[in-house]
């Protein structure tokens, strides 16, 4: 008898398995930190093999973060490719927040040489291959998946960072997001060097 996680999986690799048996060469690709107020935008590229398939990986949203710490591991030490690639809050507030997140996915799919990209809802990257944008692709698609938790881990693990080097506005726990607790402490520190000017501008004064 099949486990439920056996189902998922079966259920997410419905998009990548007929590319897989064609043979061709597709990656997978998802951001993480659109709707922060601070830290960078950052994108995950990823090409899976089709063997073995691992079983945690899903949509990074359902999963804990330690157990998306664990798979990211198992990512990295399995996948044909990875790349990652980051847009600053600078950049961000220059050119805004869709052309800053199609410039991160631009640079993580930068050395992949992909015939196909599965791409989480954005299109036209430009990639020198064809492009498939999917709707909630990180929920339907296993490479997709994939490289949402690359993405994901990656911009948390630069959040804990930022906690670090900017105390008191806990970013390590909401990780950016504009949490009551987050823009309290906007309000009463001011911003840091990580906020995005053009997200915060309703809620303290530049």
């Amino acid at each position: 008898m099949k486990t439920n996680r056996q189902d998922r999986l079966q259920e997410l690799i419905k998009i990548d398995m007929p590319l897989w048996e064609k043979g061709v060469v597709f990656a997978g690709m998802d951001e993480a930190g659109r709707g922060p107020l601070c830290g960078n935008v950052v994108a995950g590229c990823v090409i899976m093999p089709r063997e073995p398939l691992l079983e945690w990986v899903d949509d990074s949203k359902k999963l804990s973060a330690m157990r998306r710490e664990k798979v990211y591991e198992q990512i990295m030490q399995t996948a044909l490719y990875v790349g990652v690639g980051e847009a600053t809050p600078e950049e961000i507030d220059e050119i805004n927040i869709l052309n800053a997140t199609k410039n991160a996915m631009r640079r993580a799919a930068m050395n992949a040489g992909a015939e196909i990209y599965l791409i989480d809802a954005v299109e036209k990257l430009g990639l020198p291959g064809e492009e498939m944008g999917i709707i909630h692709g990180d929920a339907l698609c296993y490479s997709i998946a994939a490289a949402s938790i690359v993405a994901k881990v990656t911009r948390d693990r630069q959040m804990a960072q930022l906690d670090e080097l900017y105390p008191g506005y806990n970013f390590a726990k909401h990780k950016g997001y504009g949490t009551a607790e987050h823009i309290r402490a906007l309000k009463e520190l001011g911003p840091c060097p990580a906020h995005r000017r053009s997200f915060i501008k309703n809620f303290v004064s530049l």
